[in-house]
């Protein structure tokens, strides 16, 4: 076992990571480098407002994006990556402003109790509250909570999917679109037994080693169905599920994890496109502004049809 696949020692590691960010944060002037976020794409306003939504796990901090539209929009509830550890939601600017124009939804982006503060199953079970809570608030906060999607980029995508899962399993909220972009959706395979075509990936074990662990301590629990839906081990019949858009990078070490879940729900009729960005690798919208406008609009397209359609 790696040093760092050790309960307490992954924990103080995932800290260190934390600290780092905030660190990085103070110097750039900006919480979670918002300043460098906030330049991308600027054609697309950034007219938000926060709001604290009520969880039993504690208030989660939400930035809500406003589309230029008349009426009542529908909303999108984004959740952004960082491994379920570091809190990284203004990376996701670009994208939330991307979607809101392009979109026309309401998109309310969250910042939700990671690991180690916060391990398995608080961030997923969080999640689902967050959403339901949306689906159920739209009146009094300006968006159509009866027409609801949701989704995230790489532990975001977890997320979304495990949002998904309790909806189904729950008997709401209607989801109408769940996107996973690149998502971690098999934390029971250890990251050593995956492979990338990449010569040097993004991500390596030792960070999965980190993140899982401070995620889910306990390995025996990492094929919960709310982990890794896409372990062999999770054979729940998913017919129902909320139709999703898998997007996964080629390069990318959890491509095939991906691949399978873009699988599995094809057999449930729950799959509405799976598409393989050529030549990539995991974060690769975070600096590839060309790549990143082709998914984005991908991504748009979908949740603008959905809208229309509900």
């Amino acid at each position: 076992m790696s040093l760092l696949a050790r309960p307490a020692v992954a924990a103080v590691a995932a800290r260190t990571l934390q600290r780092l960010t905030r660190l990085a944060d103070r110097r750039s002037g900006g919480r979670g480098s918002a300043t460098a976020s906030h330049a991308r794409f600027p054609e697309y306003p950034r007219t938000v407002d926060e709001l604290s939504v009520p969880t039993s796990i504690g208030p989660a901090r939400a930035t809500v994006y406003r589309p230029a539209v008349d009426g009542t929009p529908p909303v999108h509830v984004n959740f952004h990556g960082g491994g379920y550890v570091v809190a990284l939601t203004e990376i996701d600017d670009p994208l939330c402003r991307f979607l809101a124009a392009e979109a026309g939804v309401v998109v309310v982006n969250v910042d939700y109790a990671v690991a180690p503060q916060h391990p398995f199953p608080a961030p997923p079970r969080q999640a689902y509250e967050i959403v339901r809570w949306v689906a159920g608030h739209g009146a009094e906060h300006g968006w159509d909570g009866a027409r609801l999607t949701v989704g995230g980029q790489s532990a975001g995508g977890g997320l979304a999917a495990a949002v998904a899962r309790q909806a189904l399993e729950e008997g709401g909220p209607s989801i109408a679109l769940q996107v996973l972009h690149y998502p971690p959706l098999d934390l029971a395979t250890n990251a050593r037994d995956k492979h990338s075509a990449a010569a040097k990936p993004v991500l390596r074990p030792w960070m999965a080693d980190v993140f899982d662990t401070s995620y889910v301590p306990d390995p025996a629990s990492r094929t919960d169905r709310l982990v890794s839906p896409a372990h062999p081990s999770d054979t729940a019949d998913l017919k129902g599920i909320a139709p999703a858009v898998v997007i996964t990078a080629e390069l990318d070490l959890l491509k095939a994890e991906g691949a399978r879940y873009a699988d599995r729900l094809q057999a449930a009729g729950a799959l509405v496109e799976y598409r393989d960005v050529p030549g990539v690798d995991h974060g690769y919208d975070a600096s590839d502004d060309q790549r990143a406008r082709e998914t984005y609009d991908l991504i748009a397209r979908h949740i603008r049809e959905t809208g229309a359609d509900a």
